[in-house]
């Protein structure tokens, strides 16, 4: 305790204006991101003035003005920061307005939170403001060099569905993840140009319907036809039914073909816990209206089993199996994958944005033609009480 009452005066001394920073960049604007799980230790580098909050009792436990490489992990009792053992499982690392943090190759903005987990490992957790979360976001979701309207449209769409994720998880440890199951967002070092600027350009809008936003899902390429959310997930929402696209089919990934072994087919279903024990045959069962898979029949040893074709394509991988709009051809041992598109298929159709802001479309236009009685409006956060 006196070490803590230490290092709180000399943050004050130090630094003077870093608690009002903390606090404003905290509020309803901001969102959480888990950027790294499981990990058995970190490098730790603040280049700038910085304080380490324990956030079991708010206290300081470091302050000072920069760290360099310092390795994080956790032990039974709590944290190790270095050689100093820290009793909590969990610290706030603040920078001050214009410093900067390191975890190992990441670079973030704002702060970030360092929790240890029931089997000690860590969890690494980015706080910000949403828009400065877009800024790390949108250059992995499509490309920097797009047309700005489509980079628009992909800016409101990403913004909306953090929003609603935030709104869904709130309470928990973070909102979303920095991968393809939420979002892939790679930090500072992300960041672009155009598509800083397209963040900036539509800067608080969203996409609502009644009022409320949204899950705005969106994927690569959709083949034709994009998917009815309600056929994955319990979403239904006339915006997610699903549209005629003619707009993606010069996409590079409208049409592709893998070629999977049946030995690597039965591996991975019985690894997701299908009673397979040989691949014999796979037959499409039936197809939904957008043309995607309702089922597909599996045939081995034990006989016949139907599996979802959203579950399939998950099993197999959805890097192989591109989307869930395809053809089997059986060649003894080999199963030949003929399909269309890329991604899940609901909600907007990237590849159709960008050929629709190339025949001069705009942001708006884009996004009411792919979530169909959706408006776009400005985000007011709803009051601190309620959200986390």
């Amino acid at each position: 305790m006196r070490r803590a009452r230490f290092y709180f005066i000399a943050a004050l001394l130090v630094l003077p204006s870093l608690a009002a920073h903390a606090q404003a960049k905290q509020g309803n604007n901001s969102i959480r991101v888990c950027v790294l799980k499981n990990v058995a230790s970190l490098k730790l580098t603040l280049d700038g003035r910085y304080a380490i909050y324990s956030l079991q009792n708010n206290e300081v436990i470091k302050a000072g003005k920069s760290l360099y490489k310092v390795t994080v992990n956790a032990v039974d009792d709590g944290l190790m920061l270095g050689k100093t053992p820290l009793q909590c499982d969990t610290i706030k690392v603040s920078p001050d307005k214009d410093g900067r943090v390191y975890i190992d190759r990441w670079r973030f903005r704002g702060e970030v939170d360092i929790i240890k987990a029931n089997d000690l490992t860590l969890i690494v957790v980015n706080e910000l403001d949403v828009e400065d979360y877009l800024y790390g976001v949108l250059y992995h979701e499509v490309s920097h060099r797009w047309p700005a309207e489509v980079l628009k449209a992909q800016a409101i769409a990403a913004r909306t569905y953090a929003l609603y994720q935030k709104k869904m998880m709130a309470g928990k440890d973070y909102h979303v993840t920095a991968d393809v199951y939420s979002q892939v967002y790679g930090g500072r070092a992300s960041e672009k140009f155009s598509t800083n600027r397209a963040v900036d350009a539509t800067r608080g809008k969203v996409l609502t319907f009644n009022g409320d936003i949204f899950p705005a899902y969106y994927h690569a390429t959709c083949g034709g036809f994009t998917e009815d959310a309600s056929n994955l997930w319990k979403t239904d929402l006339p915006p997610l039914k699903g549209v005629a696209c003619g707009f993606c089919t010069r996409s590079k990934h409208f049409h592709w073909t893998r070629k999977i072994r049946m030995s690597y087919i039965a591996e991975v279903l019985q690894k997701a816990g299908y009673p397979i024990t040989g691949v014999s045959s796979i037959k499409i069962e039936s197809r939904n209206p957008s043309h995607r898979i309702n089922n597909v029949i599996i045939t081995g040893p034990g006989g016949e089993t139907a599996i979802p074709g959203k579950d399939f394509r998950i099993a197999i991988g959805p890097n192989l199996l591109r989307s869930n709009n395809y053809d089997v051809i059986v060649d003894r041992d080999i199963v030949v994958f003929n399909g269309i598109g890329w991604g899940h298929g609901v909600g907007m159709c990237q590849w159709g944005a960008y050929f629709m802001a190339r025949k001069g479309y705009k942001a708006k236009q884009i996004l009411q033609y792919y979530y169909p009685g959706a408006e776009v409006r400005d985000y007011h956060a709803p009051d601190s009480s309620t959200t986390s």
